[in-house]
């Protein structure tokens, strides 16, 4: 008697199988959570909370300066906050717009958007191309219906029902003596739909072009009579942005200068209106040296090349003349910076180097530089002996300066603040206070060693911002046509109607009609009514058979 056992065998065998099955089910699992994460992030609910995640973290953007618009402001602010300060730069919160987390956002969203979009145009245009589905069997169940019964020859009845459904997308179908019409109509409202969100990617596209593509500068630019700026380079500006594509060996090259300033107020001192008479070269203007004029106003760019200048603020540029014990002079026109938006109340600082030949000895002209630093008025009001502005317009300028002999840090190459002495040179003695005075237009002070500071007036300045964004245009086409989208899926509803047509006697035929709204229920009962009177025969000849509304 032979045995065999099968056990063993049975376990090597499962045994061996235990691998490739292991694979399949980490393959298949790795499978199902790759298709899971994309069905949820290609949803429009994942959509709609990227979208209000990106509004929420251009907050910060907006409450707090950010460094590529202005570093001082953010080491202004750091130095002022010393503990959450750190933290919110750590976090990019001054650079919000380039951080990593906001740009993890703004790509995220626009994957989802193109992974929702992308199906539901395909369906879209699938749902245009089918036909109208046919006639419920029962259209009294329907919350639309009517039933009548009218004198009527049942194939010309069949031939004007569907000449009468202008607008709408039909069908008619035949079963012996039945004729059936599907009509269906509100097909623009998901093409509004999804004109609006594609459009809305294409708005993410051309910002995001724009800041590729793109750049932006600010300068000061003294009037009458200032040197003006040309904007061949990043350095002619007091503060530049450059797009991540843009080096800055390609901008187009602008010249102004500035011939007026003018600005009107009301008794309380609020701009009413302002505006500059410019001059401008462009293109081939500066190979043959003509000048343009133009009258830039807030919100009334200089448009060329591409390039639009803004008028966006100004103030006042104090001018001082140093008059150095040899008799030689050194005049310097130089902004305030305004501290009072109200008043132009300004404040600001100004560094001298003696003339050659005032101090033969390197260190002894060092030694002797001098510095100024306090604020400008451009209307007079004093305290005693504080200034303040009345007003904002140039009536009665003056300053409250004080002066300073010594070493002014203009030979260490270090940069210095346009606005402020270095307060390390004043702490370490290399800079002492000479005078503190309040001086009018055309008076001056004598310091202790014969040098003279004469306060000669003021004249005004502007700030102008350069931007160049080759998307702009895009952006407002994207943007016009996301309202056209939105007002489209607004206005436009879904609707299905179906008309059932069978005769009833040698001359009377039995008409159904039932109606249904796919999308908004608001104003479809009216809507039905109007229907089906304009569908069915004239009311002598119609005798209803039933109607039930719900």
């Amino acid at each position: 008697m032979s045995t065999t056992s099968t056990g063993p065998a049975r376990e090597q065998g499962k045994d061996a199988k235990l691998p490739e099955d292991r694979e399949k089910g980490a393959g298949s699992r790795l499978f199902a959570l790759v298709r899971n994460t994309w069905r949820t992030l290609t949803s429009m609910g994942t959509a709609l909370v990227l979208l209000f995640l990106l509004a929420l973290g251009a907050i910060p953007g907006a409450l707090l300066p950010q460094r590529s618009l202005n570093e001082s402001k953010v080491d202004q602010y750091i130095a002022e906050h010393p503990t959450i300060g750190p933290w919110l730069d750590r976090l990019q919160a001054f650079d919000v717009f380039s951080s990593f987390w906001f740009t993890a956002i703004y790509a995220l969203l626009f994957v989802s958007l193109v992974g929702c979009l992308t199906p539901r145009m395909i369906e879209h245009f699938r749902s245009m191309r089918a036909t109208p589905v046919p006639a419920p069997r029962n259209l009294s169940r329907l919350p639309k219906n009517h039933t009548a019964e009218v004198i009527a020859d049942p194939k010309s009845l069949a031939a004007s029902v569907p000449e009468r459904l202008r607008g709408w997308r039909k069908v008619t179908r035949h079963d012996g003596e039945v004729t059936e019409i599907s009509a269906e109509k509100g097909y623009l409202r998901e093409f509004g739909n999804i004109v609006f969100h594609f459009s809305l990617l294409g708005l993410l596209v051309a910002v995001a072009a724009g800041k590729l593509f793109g750049y932006e500068g600010h300068v000061i630019v003294v009037a009458d009579g200032g040197p003006g700026f040309c904007s061949a380079s990043p350095a002619a500006f007091d503060s530049f942005r450059a797009g991540n594509t843009v080096d800055g060996t390609s901008l187009y090259p602008i010249c102004v200068r500035v011939n007026d300033f003018a600005a009107d107020y009301l008794p309380t001192g609020q701009a009413t209106s302002f505006a500059a008479d410019i001059e401008y070269q462009a293109g081939d203007d500066l190979d043959s040296g003509t000048w343009r004029p133009y009258h830039l106003k807030v919100n009334h760019p200089l448009r060329v090349g591409g390039d639009r200048v803004y008028l966006q603020g100004h103030g006042y540029a104090p001018t001082f003349t140093v008059i150095f014990p040899d008799g030689q002079t050194r005049t310097q026109t130089l902004q305030f910076r305004p501290d009072d938006q109200t008043t132009l109340l300004s404040s600001g600082a100004m560094r001298f180097d003696p003339p050659a030949g005032t101090y033969p000895d390197a260190d002894e002209r060092r030694k002797n530089q001098l510095a100024i630093q306090g604020l400008f008025a451009p209307t007079e009001l004093l305290h005693g002996t504080l200034l303040s502005s009345s007003f904002p317009a140039l009536n009665d300028p003056a300053v409250a300066i004080d002066i300073y002999r010594g070493d002014t840090g203009l030979d260490t190459g270090r940069p210095q603040s346009l606005f402020n002495l270095d307060p390390r040179l004043i702490e370490q003695d290399r800079l002492t206070k000479k005078a503190r005075v309040n001086l009018g237009a055309g008076e001056s002070t004598r310091l202790d060693d014969g040098t003279v500071v004469r306060f000669d007036g003021a004249v005004p300045f502007i700030n102008l911002q350069v931007s160049h964004d080759p998307a702009q245009v895009w952006v407002l086409v994207f943007a016009l046509t996301m309202m056209a989208g939105l007002l489209v899926s607004l206005v436009v509803r879904r609707r299905r109607v179906w008309i059932r047509i069978r005769p009833a006697g040698p001359s009377t035929v039995t008409v159904e009609l039932g109606g249904l709204a796919r999308t908004d229920n608001s104003g479809w009962g009216d809507e039905f009514e109007r229907l089906t009177q304009r569908l069915l025969p004239d009311a002598t000849s119609a005798h209803p058979a039933g109607e039930k509304d719900r």
